[in-house]
């Protein structure tokens, strides 16, 4: 095959067209079109003209250690209500520290629970809850100002098996 036979082989492409509106234009009457100075100015948007740029700061070593010490504290004061019984029957019972866990665990759960049946509606309950354990950690701390034993030494010392 010769050059001009490759040529007129390849398709040749269409010009494109305008594509048309698909509904009419109509006129404006005088009445609807503004008159100069009442064109409404478009509202400034800093994402239109300029790319926002983040710059988001890594965490130190301090942010970790505070969040897991805060994480502690919240399940501390959540079993609050069965470490304070755990704590009472320690002064009985000799208790290791995993025996000492699961005791606290399974009495704050089965109080919950009761709070749980005998009041409609999660969050109420939750609420109920979480005052229950206000109360006993006010009368964890009266019992330590008042009779000056080492109530909260003592209970972190039997949870951690030292006791």
């Amino acid at each position: 095959m010769s050059e001009e036979e490759i040529k007129n082989e390849q398709p040749v492409e269409e010009p494109a067209t305008i594509a048309q509106p698909a509904e009419p234009v109509s006129e404006a009457t005088p009445a609807e079109i503004p008159q100069e100075g009442e064109f409404e100015q478009p509202a400034y948007t800093p994402d239109m003209t300029q790319p926002q740029i983040i710059v988001q700061k890594e965490r130190g070593f301090a942010h970790y250690v505070g969040f897991a010490l805060l994480c502690v504290l919240c399940i501390g004061f959540f079993f609050m209500p069965g470490i304070a019984i755990t704590y009472g029957v320690s002064r009985l019972v000799t208790l290791n520290g995993a025996a000492a866990w699961i005791f606290s665990a399974i009495l704050s759960v089965i109080a919950w629970v009761i709070f749980k049946i005998k009041i409609k509606g999660f969050k109420k309950s939750f609420y109920w809850y979480i005052g229950l354990c206000v109360v006993v950690l006010a009368l964890l701390i009266f019992i330590e100002v008042v009779t000056e034993a080492n109530v909260f030494a003592n209970i972190i010392a039997l949870l951690c098996g030292a006791a």
